[in-house]
């Protein structure tokens, strides 16, 4: 539990409906925050909880650029904001079809750039605010078969530690959560290129997303992200990233000696049953 809002009371969340959003929202209007969070398939309702928080859904796509600003330009207070938007697509790097590729970043890079943009505005204006924006393992480690997927989330690193460094002088932190196999509406909802366009590649594509699938339904549930979530919002310097689970921050620091030929080969192993190389 939070025990201070060193950064105010006002949590703004994307991705809010289900899954990892979802599972934020609740965390931060539990703890006394007052909560609005957007999905473009959100019910619309208003809850309150015990301890003074709040809970507000409402509808709104985040790739609408201009929605988007007004919504949160609108907003009567924007203290924190956790970005979780976003989507899956799966397929070989060569076949992946520019139209699944373009929807990937579409949702997962610009639509985070679309509600963190006019968040950090209010938050420089104010003099304070935290931006937490949710990453992946797999945009520190680029899994096979999931190209775009981990493209679009090494781009939301790049952003985020950009932003750190720019509004630091402005009392404005952010700061990445990288979890890894977390189990929620993701695994069903991703995109897979079909099989007849995935060429060579797809006996191997449909056992490499199998094995994913299964590995997130057995992951953490998405109430752990939500727990790093507020705990980094009682934090005055919190740190640039966070993967979730002590497997996986074990797993960041063995990778920063790891020879690249060993990783891919462990990688390959993992995601590319049947290839050898």
């Amino acid at each position: 539990m939070a025990k201070e809002k060193i950064y105010g009371r006002h949590v703004f969340v994307t991705g809010a409906s289900s899954g990892i959003g979802k599972a934020c929202a609740i965390m931060f209007a539990k703890n006394g925050y007052e909560v609005v969070g957007i999905s473009r398939h959100a019910t619309e309702l208003m809850r309150s909880y015990p301890g003074g928080g709040s809970l507000t859904l409402c509808q709104l796509d985040v790739t609408d650029e201009a929605a988007a600003k007004k919504f949160v330009d609108d907003l009567p207070g924007v203290d924190i904001a956790v970005l979780c938007a976003g989507m899956g697509v799966a397929g070989p790097a060569e076949t992946t079809p520019s139209e699944m590729t373009r929807q990937q970043m579409e949702v997962n890079y610009f639509g985070t750039l679309n509600a963190a943009q006019p968040c950090l505005t209010r938050m420089r204006g104010q003099g304070k605010g935290l931006l937490i924006v949710i990453g992946s393992i797999a945009g520190r480690v680029s899994i096979p078969m999931q190209s775009q997927y981990s493209a679009s989330k090494y781009a939301l690193e790049a952003f985020t530690d950009a932003v750190r460094m720019e509004m630091k002088p402005y009392g404005v932190r952010a700061c990445i959560i990288e979890p890894g196999d977390t189990k929620t509406g993701f695994t069903a909802a991703r995109q897979t290129q079909s099989e007849e366009g995935a060429d060579d590649y797809a006996q191997t594509m449909t056992k490499s997303v199998d094995k994913m699938a299964s590995d997130e339904q057995h992951g953490r549930p998405p109430k752990s992200v939500a727990k790093v979530a507020l705990k980094l919002a009682a934090r005055k310097d919190p740190p640039a990233r966070v993967p979730v689970g002590v497997e996986y921050k074990a797993l960041m620091i063995l990778l920063r000696f790891m020879p690249d030929r060993l990783k891919e080969k462990i990688l390959s192993k993992m995601y590319l049953p049947g290839i050898k190389g």
